[in-house]
């Protein structure tokens, strides 16, 4: 297949090409900065686009079969809109272009479900999070959410838990809407977007990851995701 991957640069979109190369599709990896982007082998089209560009992400779809949206920025206080409209940019491409399949990462925060088994300070550090630091981020999320579900795309919407850097590909768990799990591995994210790109019975669902092996403690997490 021919994908289109959108935050390329980001740490999972870097990951998602990476391992879409391996499986042998050919991946177009979209990102404001080219010159700073790996060359990762053959099947690689690397193009410099902004997401707010409405010509750019245009040209960045031709052609493909599916599009795999990463798109990420770090946690602020002001406004964000990323997630929203340059999503809102990317459906409009699609349409133009005649392209169906999206898949979308947002993430377990943006309507966080209280998980017994996480315990109360996994509990209490996420909401401390989502109604800080992360409170734009999620709000934004939320919306570029709505505008997903009522594009008319063959869409799937994927939430992680809190994303760490995982060295290899786990048996991580899938389910729709919710499953117990604190954290999500980037590579198993980026394994779990590809999985679904021909798998028709995520389309018009939200998809859930969690990784069970490996994972940090909520202290080695916070440390290496929050306050980096």
């Amino acid at each position: 297949m021919h994908l289109t991957v959108f935050g390329a640069n980001g740490s999972t979109g870097r990951l998602v090409v990476q391992q879409g190369l391996a499986l042998g599709h050919t991946v177009r990896a979209v990102t404001r900065h080219p010159d700073a982007f790996p060359a990762f082998g053959p099947g690689l089209e690397v193009m410099g686009a902004d997401v707010f560009d409405t010509d750019a992400v245009d040209r960045a779809v031709v052609g493909s079969d599916a599009v795999i949206s990463s798109l990420g920025v770090p946690y602020s206080r002001r406004p964000i809109q990323v997630y929203s409209q340059g999503t809102g940019q990317i459906v409009a491409a699609m349409y133009h272009q005649s392209v169906r399949r999206l898949l979308c990462v947002s993430s377990t925060s943006t309507f966080p479900v209280h998980d017994p088994q996480a315990g109360w300070l996994n509990h209490a550090g996420v909401m401390l999070v989502s109604k800080t630091i992360g409170r734009t981020t999620y709000e934004d999320m939320r919306l570029m959410e709505t505008r997903v579900r009522g594009s008319g795309l063959d869409w799937t919407i994927i939430r992680p838990s809190g994303l760490f850097t995982g060295s290899v590909i786990t048996a991580y768990q899938v389910a729709e809407n919710a499953l117990s799990g604190r954290f999500t591995a980037r590579a198993d994210l980026a394994a779990s977007l590809l999985s679904g790109v021909q798998d028709n019975r995520w389309v018009g669902k939200v998809m859930v990851v969690v990784t069970t092996q490996n994972t940090p403690s909520f202290t080695e997490w916070f440390r290496g995701e929050i306050l980096k």
